[in-house]
């Protein structure tokens, strides 16, 4: 016959109280705290199950994305013979955006090597000349989509279309986060406007909620509505959040199985010690005037761009693992159809100076081996013409680079045909660039995986390979 404790705890197990069964799910009101805490290493737990691969260096990243299209032939694939082929017809089939292309157009810059490496660079580019022995090349990227949208979807998250989640979101997905103040992934873009495809382009998709990318404005209040209101006490404030967090907690205790709910009482508690932690990483007057200098703060020309970089660096010295920077949008972006000359020569002397800074700060301060810098556009421009002056869309051979992170430096990888029009050699995907920067970052892009819509999905889906030769 069963004793009475026995029969008692039996019952405990197997009908536990309401007070019992909150405390043992955690979502009791004393653990739901810790359960916050937790969930910032729930990933890196997980090591297998999410992708880790256990071999990765690179710990943040910082993607400068020049929206609208830089023209690799103008800026660091330099091709001799469009010089040759100034004014003729493009000899062969050539797949355009807009009908009726106009003849080959030459380069209207001087190009010259540099480095070590030999790296050809053009003259709009000075400062960051000095920097291609750190720089990896991939001069024959193509992408799947030749308007500016879809293109930004792909090289954002891999299909041209809304609603997958982003490189960024998988990225902190799989490495959790590192900066219990700050989002694990910050979004910034041009003050002048935003970029083509707006929010959707750093959107989470169907990862959880917390991995959604955060906006950030270079000012004394970079995120909307998250400043407190005048009225409203810190420790009034705290006591608000704290009842919330009890109603919450009941909630998620009584729907365990929808984990939007903790994401969104996470996004509470990060909100409330943001407060102080956003202003204090903008706020780059803290900085020497040397380093100020060094990203281009001095000068009118590219001082936002510079602003926006130099906060990055702050952002990796406190741990956010992926920040994305939008140079142009809707308008003073890189998609010039006509007047190419001038206006390339204008966004390259709005990012040459803070790029360069950027590199070397993170180098100098033993950072740069850490941070993986990835710079370029959702395509690149054709050897042809348009309006005389311009060119257009070309997704099929475009140049983009890396930097630290251990990419392997004074590298190029790839190669177009003479034209800069086709890849000729080893060419990559925008799967491939994914496979790659998560490999990078110590994760499989095969086994990272998320179930949704009847079956485990992944940022490459069995589409991509990484791309070993340039890894240090």
């Amino acid at each position: 016959m069963m004793q009475r404790g026995s029969a008692t705890r039996q019952r405990s197990v197997l009908m536990p109280t309401r007070r019992e069964f909150l405390s043992r799910t955690g979502g009791g009101c004393g653990l739901l705290a810790l359960a916050s805490l937790l969930q910032e290493e729930q990933h890196s737990r997980a090591g297998d199950s999410t992708g880790k691969s256990g071999a990765g260096q690179t710990k943040s990243v910082i993607w400068l994305f020049m929206n609208g299209g830089p023209s690799g032939i103008d800026l660091f694939d330099h091709k001799p013979d469009l010089k040759k082929w100034d004014g003729k017809s493009f000899p062969g089939k050539i797949e355009t955006l807009f009908p009726h292309p106009g003849p080959v157009m030459q380069s209207p810059y001087r190009f010259r090597k540099h480095g070590e490496s030999g790296a050809t660079v053009s003259e709009v580019y000075p400062h960051l000349a000095r920097h291609v022995d750190k720089l990896t090349f991939l001069k024959a990227c193509r992408s799947d989509a030749q308007n500016h949208v879809p293109a930004c979807y792909m090289v954002n998250s891999g299909v041209i279309r809304v609603g997958a989640p982003c490189v960024g979101s998988w990225m902190t997905y799989g490495l959790g986060r590192s900066s219990r103040d700050l989002p694990g992934f910050v979004v910034m873009h041009d003050p002048r406007s935003a970029p083509e495809g707006g929010a959707n382009l750093w959107d989470t998709g169907f990862l959880p909620g917390e991995n959604q990318g955060v906006m950030f404005r270079p000012s004394a209040h970079p995120i909307l509505y998250l400043k407190r209101p005048a009225e409203l006490s810190r420790s009034a404030q705290a006591a608000q959040l704290n009842l919330l967090r009890q109603l919450n907690g009941r909630h998620s205790a009584q729907h365990p199985a929808e984990p939007q709910l903790q994401a969104r009482i996470e996004s509470f508690e990060t909100a409330f010690r943001m407060q102080s932690s956003a202003g204090r990483v903008v706020d780059v007057s803290q900085e020497s005037r040397l380093t100020q200098s060094l990203y281009g703060l001095d000068d009118p020309e590219c001082r936002a761009f510079g602003h926006q970089l130099l906060m990055a660096r702050r952002m990796v010295e406190d741990g956010v693992r992926f920040i994305q920077i939008y140079h142009g949008g809707w308008k003073a972006n890189w998609d010039h159809h006509a007047n190419l000359a001038e206006d390339h020569r204008q966004r390259c002397s709005e990012t040459d100076k803070p790029i360069a800074g950027l590199l070397a700060d993170l180098q100098q301060r033993g950072l740069l081996d850490s941070t993986l810098v990835v710079w370029g556009g959702e395509f690149g421009r054709t050897p042809t013409s348009q309006d005389r002056d311009g060119r257009d869309h070309n997704p099929f051979g475009f140049t983009m680079w890396l930097a630290g992170g251990g990419a392997r430096p004074g590298f190029t990888y790839g190669k177009t045909d003479e034209f800069g029009y086709r890849p000729v050699e080893n060419s990559v995907s925008m799967h491939d660039l994914h496979a790659t920067i998560l490999h990078l970052a110590g994760l499989d892009h095969d086994n990272l995986t998320f179930f949704h819509d009847g079956r485990e999905q992944s940022l490459t889906n069995n589409r991509g390979s990484v791309i070993h030769d340039i890894v240090a």
